[in-house]
């Protein structure tokens, strides 16, 4: 996989959904030790703790029914995409090229879980398309 410094290291991500990401942040790292990766505007922030990762949005940010999805890096979005489609998994669009580095697509299991599958395509600095707040 490319690395990109806009999107942490870990293999497998769960997407939270919050009302406030900035209030909700701030309490995981004071309460559990989160460390604040990058922040994105005041709709999304990403945080670590020790070689795990764990992406906070604002509510309504797309996390499906349940307020959260999973974000997976793969090495093939597309090939990742025509295997999943032919499964009989609920994708939307093909895999999609964002200026932040990814190229994704967005699924959704037969229970109703959102999946998001990410190749890195660059090493995209995170100032370059807004983030703040950076601890790289």
């Amino acid at each position: 996989m490319i690395p990109n410094r806009s999107v942490p290291d870990a293999s497998v991500i769960p997407v939270l959904s919050y009302p406030d990401v900035t209030e909700a942040s701030d309490w995981l790292c004071n309460a559990f030790g989160f460390k604040v990766r990058l922040r994105i505007g005041n709709h999304r922030v990403q945080m670590l703790y020790g070689d795990g990762a764990v992406i906070l949005t604002n509510q309504g940010g797309g996390e499906g029914t349940s307020g959260h999805s999973t974000h997976v890096r793969v090495a093939n979005a597309d090939a990742h995409y025509r295997h999943a489609s032919a499964a009989g998994a609920h994708a939307g669009e093909p895999p999609t090229e964002f200026p932040y580095g990814e190229k994704q697509y967005s699924a959704e299991d037969p229970w109703g879980h959102r999946w998001t599958f990410s190749e890195s395509t660059a090493d995209v600095d995170p100032v370059s398309w807004g983030a703040t707040d950076i601890s790289l």
